[in-house]
């Protein structure tokens, strides 16, 4: 494999980044989204020419140096590649979801000021997702953990002018730098046993670091490699956004859609997931962390998922959705099914991506309008849009033959034969979400597509169908979240398509278990049709049509009924309250004391300013014996001969 070729795939994007964000004014709107998209897309090109050559072509995996930065002490910090099927896949992903968001912000950002800014930033997203599921080291894995943090920053509070917005990219930044504080620890613990930061000298001494321990509290031992996964998926709960690290995504809905759309379906939010998959080798020697991670998972999952029931902005619905499916993806990898979670990641990818580029669709139409109390029968008025949202719903809620409903009833079904501790509540919560997923996601379908008009006189009268550069990459995205399932869950789940790069010790191999009543894609759908989520998924979508279509005054009363609760998931489980109120408050509070105590008393006050003052005091003594006259200094000079005369006869 060229690693010319693979060097191309990552700068690509930047180049164009950096020549849109640096020269966009001089080189104008047309050239700037040009640049970009032509970036991506050969980019994206190149990403397929390497699965191509890996799965056909007979191509062994690429695992090399391609240019060293440093070494100190031993340790050399590098710019490397693993470039195998597992890196393939997420690179087309990574690369194709861009390139449908890049074509898809001519239209929606048409209007912006900021339109060469937004591509170069986009661009420069994808460059960062790039670097970092290419990595073969654990210093460009954080290179590129911490860019695409930086860039989303930037994505977030793209619209700087509205405080909501600069609020939004504030949280996102510090709620990420805590779990990346935890995933610098897990990468400090694998750089102290191995001496390395390369994934094979890491994977390889994974067997004599679970042999060992480490004392943290109290004198009492830990297991090394329980510590060092639990601080890596620390990482990983802030970059996809699990409880109790989730706060900061529903708020950046703030950032323009199409970012919404590459955040949320196949980049940032997805890099956590993809990073406990490759680390399978560390992983799998703590069942403590696994367990750690399903309970986590399966929290994430459910209640998330109860959150996008009673919310009205239709960004922030598609958001719990995420929150909710990141859940399932992490509740895949407590099991150890590494490649189911990785099948539902890209499955997850092209339907979520769709449902948010449906959703700005609907916003451009609307006006710019979010409130779905304000939408409805939008499917004459926008049938590209609504056809598209459809298969998007479908394959979400897990219909048979749908994308999602591949990965998802794998995933549930893994679950299901896994007898790890936390498997039981995980189940539940998977299960149960199945119900909630089909509520939350035909409620928007209903209030959005079906029923009266509500929009307002004036959305009505600016009211207009987005066109076909916008609607295209909704087609594009609508095609795989139909097929892609159907298509590749054989050779994912069932055959040897990862190979090496998914380690899972045999008494974890819950996938292996299943794969043995594997019969095909339509029979495993077929046979879906008589199962619980099946039953499941059916009654939420009529549970849907029931309460917010046909009869909404029962969906009110049900509300007033279930009061206390509606009130706690309006907000949001009290999550904001509780960092805004303690954890800020007490922050806050810590840093006024220290400022107080510390810089002004402390260091102002005694080592600054009491070390002047003290000076000056020394200066006013000083200043009566420089006087100035001959008889002062001449009483001085006999006072000091006498002092000394009787120090020397004392000591005789």
């Amino acid at each position: 494999m060229n690693p010319s070729l693979l060097l191309a795939i990552p700068l690509l994007p930047l180049l164009a980044a950096v020549i849109a964000g640096l020269f966009g004014k001089l080189i104008g709107r047309a050239m700037a989204a040009g640049l970009t998209i032509l970036g991506v897309a050969a980019s994206c090109f190149l990403a397929c020419t390497v699965l191509r050559d890996l799965l056909i072509g007979g191509v062994e995996p690429f695992n090399g140096t391609v240019y060293q930065w440093l070494a100190t002490d031993g340790v050399t910090l590098q710019v490397g590649f693993l470039v195998d099927k597992l890196t393939a896949l997420m690179m087309v992903v990574v690369t194709f979801v861009s390139l449908c968001v890049h074509v898809y912000t001519i239209g929606y950002m048409h209007d912006d000021a900021g339109f060469q800014r937004f591509f170069s930033y986009i661009s420069l997203f994808t460059f960062s997702m790039l670097m970092l599921v290419m990595a073969n080291n654990f210093m460009q894995l954080f290179f590129g953990w911490e860019a695409v943090g930086v860039v989303s920053y930037l994505l977030i509070g793209f619209w700087y002018t509205r405080p909501s917005a600069i609020f939004a990219n504030l949280k996102a930044f510090l709620v990420n730098r805590v779990g990346d504080f935890g995933f610098l620890l897990g990468i400090a613990g694998v750089l102290y046993f191995t001496g390395s930061l390369n994934y094979d000298a890491a994977f390889a001494a994974a067997p004599s670091i679970a042999g060992k321990t480490i004392t943290l509290f109290g004198g009492h031992p830990w297991s090394a490699m329980t510590v060092i996964c639990i601080c890596l998926f620390i990482g990983a709960m802030g970059k996809s956004a699990q409880v109790p690290l989730h706060v900061w995504l529903p708020d950046s809905m703030e950032g323009p859609t199409p970012i919404s759309a590459l955040i949320h379906a196949a980049t940032m939010v997805t890099a956590g997931i993809f990073m406990v998959a490759r680390m399978s080798p560390l992983f799998e020697y703590s069942d403590t962390a696994l367990s750690f991670v399903l309970v986590i998972g399966a929290t994430t999952a459910l209640f998330m998922g109860f959150l996008g029931i009673v919310n009205n902005d239709i960004k922030r619905v598609v958001a719990y959705s995420t929150l909710s499916q990141l859940g399932y993806m992490t509740v895949a990898l407590g099991v150890s099914a590494y490649k189911v979670a990785i099948f539902h990641l890209m499955t997850h990818a092209f339907f979520k991506a769709l449902l948010f580029l449906a959703a700005g669709a609907v916003i451009v139409a609307m006006h710019h309008e979010q409130d779905m109390r304000k939408m409805g029968g939008l499917r004459k008025r926008m049938p590209v849009t609504y056809w598209t949202s459809l298969i998007g719903a479908l394959a979400l809620i897990g219909t048979p033959f749908f994308s999602g409903f591949y990965s998802k009833d794998a995933l549930i079904e893994a679950v299901g034969e896994s007898h790890r501790a936390g498997a039981g509540y995980a189940y539940f919560c998977v299960m149960a979400g199945v119900f909630v997923t089909a509520l939350y996601t035909f409620r928007q379908i209903f209030m959005v597509f079906f029923g009266k008009e509500r929009m307002d006189h004036h959305a009505a009268e600016h009211f207009h169908d987005v066109g076909w550069n916008m609607k295209a990459p909704l087609v594009a995205l609508a095609i795989p979240s139909l097929l892609i399932g159907y298509l590749t869950i054989g050779p994912l789940l069932f055959g040897d398509y990862f190979g090496g790069a998914i380690f899972v010790r045999e008494s974890n191999d819950v996938v292996g278990e299943m794969g043995a009543e594997f019969s095909g894609p339509v029979a495993f759908a077929l046979h879906a049709l008589t199962s619980l989520p099946f039953a499941l998924a059916s009654l939420g979508v009529i549970s849907a049509w029931y309460l917010f279509l046909q009869n909404p005054a029962a969906a009110d009363r049900i509300a007033g009924v279930l009061a206390p609760v509606r009130r706690v998931l309006d907000n949001k489980y009290y999550f904001d309250w509780f960092n805004e109120n303690v954890i800020a408050r007490c922050s806050r509070l810590l840093g006024g004391a220290l400022w107080r105590g510390g810089d002004r008393a402390l260091i102002d006050g005694i080592l600054v300013d009491g070390s002047a003052k003290s000076v000056g005091r020394a200066a006013l003594l000083v200043r009566v014996v420089q006087s100035g006259y001959l008889y002062s200094y001449a009483f001085w000079m006999i006072t000091g001969l006498v002092i000394l005369v009787g120090l020397f006869l004392y000591r005789l």
